[in-house]
């Protein structure tokens, strides 16, 4: 018996590998960085587990693969597919970069800690009252919170589009998003409709997946699965 949302479109989200800057919590929005080398084997290590043929992310049931414009993104997306997505399957999978995915505009937090960053904004004289929060404050010179939101919503808007016409597996629109930290966790939260200053305390391990989708088959009841089980794989 197959479980009740099979066939149900997923969004995986996938995580840049570890660089220098967040190995050593650094925030990192429009600087250039390559991965490490742990970085690469982390990629690496996810993509021997859930990606290919009859894996989690099947290139037979993707549609979209998105990631963003920032180098350690791209060689991330190059490293997590590899020559999965065979010509059979890159005539109907489509891999867009999109400024949609960009980490977070941190601005005069670039390159900073969390708590040269907590510093800084005393020196500044904010904080009196509370300490800062991304989610609320955003970033001097950087972005905020609504901006964030708009960027997240309008590429949420179009996963909608693609997926919501196949919510029973009419057509295969499994999507990626690879991308960062903070945009990741903040498209979490917009992906459940909820603010992005709630708390909800979300980790996401560079390199690590997450995976979206919709419970009923029903585009109005967006899910974050918590839990799932792994497809077999075939003895040779």
């Amino acid at each position: 018996m197959k479980d009740k949302d099979s066939g149900t479109p997923r969004v995986f989200l996938v995580r840049h590998g570890q660089t220098d800057w967040s190995q050593n919590g650094r925030y990192t929005g429009d600087t250039e960085l390559d991965l490490t080398a742990e970085g690469r084997q982390q990629v690496l290590g996810s993509a021997q587990v859930v990606v290919g043929h009859g894996n989690l992310i099947d290139p037979v049931k993707l549609a979209y693969v998105f990631v963003s414009p920032r180098q350690r993104a791209q060689q991330t997306s190059h490293l997590l597919f590899g020559d999965t997505l065979s010509q059979a399957s890159a005539d109907k999978v489509q891999v867009t970069t999109t400024t949609e995915l960009a980490e977070w505009d941190y601005g005069a937090y670039e390159g900073l800690t969390t708590q040269e960053i907590h510093a800084l904004r005393r020196e500044h004289g904010l904080d009196s009252e509370r300490q800062w929060d991304i989610w609320q404050d955003g970033c001097e010179d950087g972005e905020s919170a609504d901006s964030v939101t708009v960027r997240l919503d309008t590429l949420i808007s179009k996963i909608h589009d693609l997926q919501g016409p196949n919510m029973h597996g009419e057509q295969p629109c499994d999507v990626v998003l690879i991308s960062h930290g903070h945009l990741l966790r903040g498209f979490i939260k917009r992906w459940l409709r909820c603010p992005l200053e709630m708390p909800l305390s979300l980790m996401l391990e560079p390199g690590g997946i997450g995976v979206l989708s919709y419970q009923h088959h029903n585009m109005q009841e967006p899910a974050l699965m918590v839990g799932m089980a792994f497809p077999m794989k075939a003895h040779s």
